[in-house]
């Protein structure tokens, strides 16, 4: 695949000022070359672990895959990936099965999915999710959307998805928005039009998700049921907030092809971000949470900072970040101003706090 989104920009972008405010290591070879009876040593340490694969594409490497399930399986670990789908039929069910949780690159429709991420990649990707279903497999698969700048309708997008939720295709949905992590790619004309129309779009979804929870039914949009859940369960009011909500720098970690532990998958090269290594002790890994500065953000509490490495790379310039935080605090408020609605709904049994409850740091990064 050669996708519109990170594989295309990378390429164009090479000089962005970075290598000036940070330290970088690039001696990671392009195989893995982790000790697997190392990695098993480091899970042992860990009362709850979770581990995810991810890429690149991880499966391009289903051998890996499975020679790590194998070498694992007796251990109560959690397994999620993230992947653009393309080759989730090569993955057998045994090993399939033993993923409780996945993340599935799609952008909407056959039409908008086609012109991001290649000819062919939609139906490719719902057939390989349709089989996978026939065969019995029963976790839970998000729809992962990347919002593009030119095209931001995002209420049109999710409405198409939701339909595939309601035939049992997938069960949950989460985008991100294409904006803040490129310095090459901040026009302003074009950035004010781009939040112009995809926070009304934001907003008409918003208002149709609250119209399906006043009938009953609450579908799993991360970005949106994360923020509700945090406000039901008071998750903000730990240490005066949630973190990143992602979990980058206080709870997820990322492992390197040669064993480091990084903070978040696009800073595994960013020695200033090394963690540890998979000789340390996961319960003593080096936080970054707060080291961003977000002000007196009066959101910052269900938001987190959005992004370690958007808030530490900087490269848009201030009056770009300011739109992309205030669209978030837009929808933030928004839900806000609801909540009486869905408390009501509670308590007269129509809706329940569960059906907002979900599994933390797994791949949704909850704010777009």
């Amino acid at each position: 695949m050669k996708c519109k989104y990170c594989y295309e920009k990378g390429l164009e972008e090479f000089d962005n000022g970075l290598d000036k405010k940070f330290e970088f290591d690039f001696t990671e070879p392009c195989e893995s070359k982790v000790d697997l009876k190392k990695l098993r040593k480091f899970l042992e340490r860990d009362s709850e672990p979770v581990l995810i694969f991810y890429g690149g594409e991880p499966l391009m490497k289903i051998d890996l895959i499975k020679d790590i399930i194998d070498e694992l399986s007796d251990l109560n670990i959690k397994f999620r990936m993230q992947t653009n789908g393309m080759l989730l039929d090569h993955l057998p069910m045994k090993y399939l099965n033993k993923i409780g949780k996945m993340l599935v690159s799609i952008d909407g429709g056959c039409k908008v999915t086609d012109k991001y991420r290649g000819r062919g990649v939609y139906s490719r990707v719902i057939k390989n999710i349709i089989e996978a279903r026939s065969r019995g497999y029963s976790g839970e698969i998000v729809a992962r959307m990347t919002i593009a700048q030119d095209d931001p309708d995002v209420n049109k997008r999710v409405k198409h998805l939701v339909k595939l939720i309601d035939s049992h295709v997938f069960d949950s949905v989460h985008w991100q928005l294409d904006v803040g992590f490129y310095g090459n790619d901040f026009d302003k004309t074009k950035i004010t039009n781009f939040f112009t129309r995809y926070n009304a779009s934001n907003m008409k979804l918003l208002k149709w998700w609250f119209k399906q929870i006043k009938k009953g039914k609450v579908y799993m949009i991360y970005p949106y049921v994360g923020i509700v859940k945090p406000i039901l369960t008071a998750e903000n009011e730990k240490d005066g907030g949630c973190g990143l909500r992602c979990g980058s720098g206080h709870s997820g970690y990322t492992i390197t092809t040669s064993g480091k532990i990084v903070h978040c998958p696009i800073m595994n090269s960013m020695k200033d971000f090394q963690a540890g290594t998979l000789d340390s002790n996961p319960k003593k890994m080096k936080n970054f949470s707060c080291v961003y500065d977000c002000g007196d953000c009066d959101v910052y509490d269900l938001c987190g900072g959005r992004c370690l490495y958007w808030r530490q790379t900087k490269l848009w310039p201030k009056e770009g970040d300011d739109m992309i935080c205030d669209s978030i605090r837009k929808y933030i408020k928004e839900i806000q101003k609801n909540m009486v609605t869905i408390y009501k709904l509670i308590l007269k049994k129509k809706i329940k706090v569960k059906d907002f409850l979900y599994e933390d740091y797994f791949g949704p990064e909850i704010i777009p």
